[in-house]
């Protein structure tokens, strides 16, 4: 058994953000929790996105609960801080976690379920929560004559810096906040266009002298339920003026979506045809729930789910408000999941 118990009150399957701070939420419950994490260290996805990463929130607006975002509260943290951060909670938390330990299957099993992991343990628990967050499978959109394409394909999970490609020929696909930072940031060195479906979508990152994020913690709107039910489509890309003058300046350039690939050559909508060297997928991600036998997004309410009793999720993205897949949001929805599942499921061991 991965425990010292033989039925934990709570398996909580991934050890970034959400995990973590579903594992603060339970200590509070005084649930008997294990967390258990592929990887080997804390900072779930953080640790693999590209070196220049930079946060559209800021450190006031990027804390888990319990523990404050050190250093400037007004600054922007790059990657490498909130990968520290991710490690200095994880070791404040008293909480029992197992990294290197994937999960590869969840099972009903009595009144509670078994979670197997790849070494072939088991552990109990009365209640899951998968807490792997929506960024555990990279998004490859179905595009036309992609498999073909003679020359690199990469998802952005797999872009670090821009040096490997200077002087090339690339298209970044995608109009999120990655696509566009990814996108400029190698316009310094290569020769780049962002392709979209539909045209960008801009919001100013202060507005009448504040942040965005000030705004929205003081309307209510990130953590309303309401909020993505009043605002569908794409996320708009933040932005302090540097990236729409980048494009203006045509470094980068922002065309529509090829029509399809062909060979080395992309066939764009006005039909002329470009030899590319290299597409940047900045598709997104789906959720990691293979262990669930689940693709896709799996059917919840809030985060607890709607046809498994006793399991939840905390991490996806938008599944009770803006914030819910961020660091300043997934406290609050955890909160939410565990007393949830908590009333459902009674009476659970909790300590006493």
């Amino acid at each position: 058994m991965l425990a010292r118990v033989t039925t934990l009150d709570l398996v909580i399957v991934g050890g970034g953000q959400a995990g973590l701070a579903t594992a603060r939420t339970a200590r509070t419950l005084g649930l008997r929790t294990l967390v258990l994490d592929a990887s080997e260290r804390a900072g779930g996805s953080w640790p693999g996105y590209y070196d220049s990463l930079t946060l559209f929130s800021p450190a006031r607006f990027s804390s888990l609960p319990g523990l404050p975002f050190p250093g400037d509260p007004d600054r922007y943290p790059r990657r490498d801080e909130v990968v520290a951060y991710l490690d200095a909670y994880a070791r404040h938390l008293d909480a029992e976690i197992r990294w290197g330990r994937r999960v590869v299957r969840v099972t009903r099993h009595d009144n509670g379920f078994v979670v197997t992991t790849d070494d072939g343990a088991t552990a109990e628990a009365r209640l899951v929560v998968a807490a792997s967050g929506g960024f555990g499978t990279p998004h490859r959109p179905d595009l036309p004559g992609l498999d073909t394409f003679a020359g690199t394909v990469l998802h952005s999970s797999r872009y670090t810096t821009p040096h490997a490609f200077a002087g090339t020929r690339v298209v970044v696909v995608g109009g999120g906040n990655s696509a566009v930072q990814i996108a400029t940031e190698l316009a310094e060195v290569a020769t780049v266009t962002i392709a979209t479906r539909t045209p960008l979508r801009w919001q100013r990152q202060r507005v009448l002298g504040r942040d965005f994020h000030w705004w929205l913690d003081r309307t209510g709107l990130d953590t309303s339920p309401l909020g993505p039910k009043l605002v569908r489509g794409a996320v708009p890309v933040i932005d302090d003026g540097r990236y729409r003058a980048a494009l203006r300046a045509g470094r980068p350039d922002h065309r529509p979506l090829f029509t399809h690939v062909d060979g080395d050559r992309l066939v764009w909508t006005d039909g002329a045809r470009e030899r590319v060297d290299v597409l940047i997928l900045a598709t997104g991600y789906r959720p990691g729930l293979a262990y669930l036998g689940v693709t896709g997004t799996p059917a919840h309410r809030g985060g607890v789910s709607t046809d498994v009793p006793g399991l939840g999720y905390v991490g996806l993205e938008r599944q009770r408000s803006f914030a819910s897949a961020t660091l300043r949001g997934v406290g609050r929805d955890a909160t939410h999941v565990l007393r949830t599942l908590v009333r459902q499921r009674r009476p659970l061991t909790a300590r006493r």
